[in-house]
Formats: C-alpha cells, structure tokens, sequence
C-alpha cells in the first residue's frame, strides 16, 4: 500500500486517462474547496452533481467516521463506488471496518493537498490500497492481534487463498507494492498485479486492502 508523494500511473493500463471524480460531504463550504483543488488537474473528470456511480471515484470528507458517516459509507460502496475517504481521525475498531466496506485509499484531512488528493483519487480508481503511514501500523498491529487469537485456537480459517496468495497478501499487509513483491516472490510485477486482479475478482473483494481485510479475518495472515 503505497504512501509516497509523486502521483503514479496516471494514464496507464491499470487507470482511464481520465477518472469521472464526486465530492461527498456534507458541508458546502468544504465541498467547493475540494472541488477547487481537483479542478487543477485536467486528468479529474469532475462531477458537479453529488451523484455517485459504478466506476466514478467518491471523495468522502468527514470529521469522524461516525454512524451516520458510516452509513454514507456503505451506501457509496453498495453503489460499486470507489471511494476515498478522507477524515481528520479514525476511531480505534473502525480501520477493519472500512477495509471491510472496500475502502482501501483513506487521507487524513491534514495532508489533503491537490496533488495527494489527485494521487489518492487515482489510487482508487486502479483499486489499490493507500493508507497514511500511520493507519498502516495500527492496521499491522490488529493482524498480529488476530493472528495471535488464531493460533491460540479462537478462530478456524476456511479455505479461499491458495498458498502463493497467502504469501502475495503477507507481503501487501507489510507496506510493500506490486513491484516490490515481484522482487521478493522473483517473477514479474504483471504476474502479481494478475494474481490480485484473480483473487479480488474471485472472492468479490473491492481493493488490495480489502483483500487484505479478508485474509485478516480468515487467519491467513
């Protein structure tokens, strides 16, 4: 799950050239002000109107993710939206949640610059995962949680992974990307991206980070 500054893969195979982009929040001021930052890049198809869709981009900006922001959440992703999330803080036992939900690109509100913004919203739209540093080691620290429940007995996982996608997920829960992996398992970064593309598609999973969710809470990892 990549966290790096540049915006990669602008206009490649796994990305549109452009990306149809909405704004969700519900605070009008904040709305346009997103609004404006994304207007600065010509790669953003902007949506004026808050109407989300199978394969447009969600930028939903909260303060917390509460219930009633956790329902907005759900209804875009029920949509088959993409969404980014972007919040000012994310309470303890949410991450899984939204993870869960097929968010896999959250941006704390703070770092929310045009470019990071754009770079998040491309993330997305390719279904890959990024996460702040941060929400990634806690994120690392409740898979050690649940793999020490695991073996302790307290969870039995079905089957669904074959051993290889349980190695490509280990290394996609530790931070590494597409390329990075390939290194370590010595094939191509197109055989991996293949890999994730079948399993996600498989098991109905929305995003590298929802597949990692899932691996989670089966105890592969």
């Amino acid at each position: 799950m990549s966290s790096s500054s540049g915006i990669i893969g602008l206009g490649t195979a796994d990305a549109p050239e452009r990306v149809s982009v909405t704004v969700q929040t519900l605070d009008p001021a904040l709305r346009e002000g997103v609004m404006s930052q994304l207007r600065q890049h010509p790669e953003v198809d902007l949506q004026e109107e808050s109407v989300s869709a199978p394969g447009t981009v969600a930028v939903l900006v909260e303060d917390v993710l509460g219930e009633a922001a956790l329902t907005r959440l759900y209804r875009l992703c029920a949509e088959e939206t993409r969404v980014v999330l972007v919040v000012d803080s994310l309470q303890e036992g949410r991450l899984l949640e939204v993870l869960k939900c097929g968010v896999g690109v959250i941006l704390w509100r703070h770092e929310m610059t045009a470019p990071r913004l754009v770079q998040a919203v491309f993330a997305a739209a390719r279904g890959d995962g990024d996460l702040p540093p941060d929400l990634l080691g806690r994120l690392l620290s409740q898979v050690g949680v649940m793999r020490r429940g695991v073996a302790d007995g307290i969870d039995s996982p079905p089957s669904g992974l074959t051993p290889r996608e349980v190695e490509v997920m280990r290394l996609v829960a530790d931070g590494l990307d597409s390329g990075e992996i390939a290194g370590s398992l010595c094939c191509s970064e197109d055989t991996v991206k293949k890999m994730i593309r079948g399993m996600t598609t498989r098991l109905n999973l929305r995003s590298k980070a929802h597949a990692v969710a899932y691996a989670v809470r089966a105890g592969y990892i």
